[in-house]
């Protein structure tokens, strides 16, 4: 179970039923950078407003974000347009320290916040920075979740590659966006 303290102070306890986390690769692995405005780069979000869309059909509510910039962003950013439809949606920022955003561009700090700012609740896995803060978060959104949106090109190495064996070890549900192919694939945990 997790337990919410949400904006409004009160507190909430989810079970890991309904609840989906995101993860995914930061702008510089992707060719277009920063560059959003490629068309490589708005079908991708597409696609990942799509599977989010999805989701929400199928039940869920909760959803977890990592807030790193990117795909996170981008996951939280969809979770956020589809709430205003559907109020029972929720968005869940799990922040593996406070100062996660500090040394972002000034726009991506103003997007972080600017999330924030709109999100359920905040959760800092750690105050301080330390060695596995991130590591620690990414386990945290797995632990706390029933199944896995990852955005995920198929490297071995990196925190999205570390995360999605995490969760085929921990049985969620997986589904993988590939970011160049668009394809969209599913896991389920043998029964």
């Amino acid at each position: 179970m997790l337990c919410c303290i949400s904006r409004k102070g009160d507190i909430r306890i989810m079970t890991t039923k309904n609840i989906c986390a995101f993860t995914g690769h930061r702008p510089h692995k992707f060719s277009w950078k920063n560059d959003e405005s490629v068309p490589e780069c708005i079908a991708l979000k597409a696609v990942l407003s799509e599977q989010i869309k999805i989701m929400t059909d199928s039940g869920f509510t909760d959803f977890l974000s990592g807030m790193a910039e990117g795909c996170d962003a981008w996951a939280a950013l969809s979770v956020l347009a589809l709430r205003e439809e559907n109020p029972k949606l929720k968005l869940h920022c799990i922040l593996p320290c406070t100062t996660q955003a500090d040394q972002w561009t000034e726009s991506s700090r103003n997007l972080y916040h600017s999330i924030l700012k709109q999100a359920d609740s905040i959760v800092f896995v750690h105050r301080d920075f330390q060695k596995n803060c991130m590591l620690d978060r990414n386990r945290f959104l797995v632990k706390h979740a029933s199944a896995l949106l990852a955005v995920y090109n198929g490297e071995r190495r990196g925190g999205t590659a570390a995360t999605i064996r995490y969760a085929r070890k921990a049985g969620r549900d997986i589904t993988i966006i590939h970011p160049v192919t668009l394809q969209v694939s599913h896991e389920s945990p043998a029964l």
